[in-house]
């Protein structure tokens, strides 16, 4: 059996003070030897030239680099731009997303879905990008069915995309029911498990209110438990998601994708613990 892959996003920073803790923790978490390193793209493509600036440092250190890419808000014209200037920098991997609308435009852009973002890519560059993207174990907040959020997924697939990463989750039948679901439709990519590390209970909660992912009642009321012993909450996070990160392992995961949050030691930690 081959090696798990791992990967660890970033979000591009804000200060010239994040810029520096970012290249920190990436220098610590390069020794994890990640297969790339992925950077968000802000609502309607608001962090473009962070997103652009944090890749190019990224390649230059000699790692590969995953820009996200979001088409809402946006034209075929600006993403054109943008896939052209990843390309002259010797980009080859794209995470496609639809993208959030950001407050106050009330128009989606020319291209709606994420689906018709991958076709566009391969219209633009063919085969010069590995295409990821998302999948939603626990499914899409704003889909109106979990069979239309599959059927959604199985779009963006046969568009052109090659690997999957899904939104984070903590409930693993969840994500093998949503693997098992897309292989009977005839889903034959790589669905790698997006797995956020937790080092604030507080955090968390406002980032799975957000998204929709779901925090177990066992997990929330150990967590609500633990009240201000942050030491606490530290250590009973990485023993829920080190046995999540084995479990899914254990069943047949490709790999597995960290949402680092800018930070490196928890998901240094439970690497050591999975002894990749």
């Amino acid at each position: 059996m081959s090696k798990p892959e791992l990967s660890i996003e970033f979000f591009p920073p804000q200060t010239p003070e994040g810029a520096v803790k970012l290249r920190e923790a990436r220098a610590r978490l390069a020794a994890l030897n990640p297969a790339f390193f992925s950077v968000t793209f802000g609502a309607g493509g608001s962090t473009q030239e962070r997103t652009l600036d944090a890749v190019l440092e990224i390649q230059r250190e000699g790692h590969q680099a995953a820009p996200h890419l979001s088409c809402v808000g946006s034209t075929k014209g600006r993403i054109r731009d943008i896939l052209g200037r990843y390309k002259t920098a010797g980009i080859r991997r794209i995470v496609a997303l639809r993208g959030d609308l950001p407050s106050g435009m009330a128009h989606p852009g020319e291209l709606r879905y994420a689906n018709e973002l991958v076709e566009f890519i391969r219209q633009e560059t063919g085969d010069w990008f590995q295409i990821e993207v998302a999948a939603y174990p626990e499914w899409h907040p704003q889909a109106k069915s979990a069979q239309e959020d599959m059927r959604n997924f199985k779009r963006k697939v046969e568009a052109g995309a090659d690997a999957a990463i899904t939104q984070f989750f903590y409930n693993a039948d969840a994500y093998e029911h949503f693997v098992g679901e897309a292989r009977a439709l005839g889903v034959a990519i790589p669905i790698v498990p997006g797995i956020m590390p937790i080092g604030s209970f507080s955090k968390l909660s406002r980032f799975a209110d957000a998204c929709g992912a779901e925090i177990p009642r066992w997990m929330r009321r150990k967590f609500e438990g633990y009240g201000d012993d942050a030491e606490s909450i530290r250590a009973f996070g990485l023993d829920v998601v080190t046995e999540l990160c084995q479990r899914l392992l254990d069943r047949g995961a490709p790999g597995l994708h960290f949402y680092s949050l800018n930070q490196s030691a928890l998901t240094t930690e439970i690497v050591r613990r999975l002894g990749l």
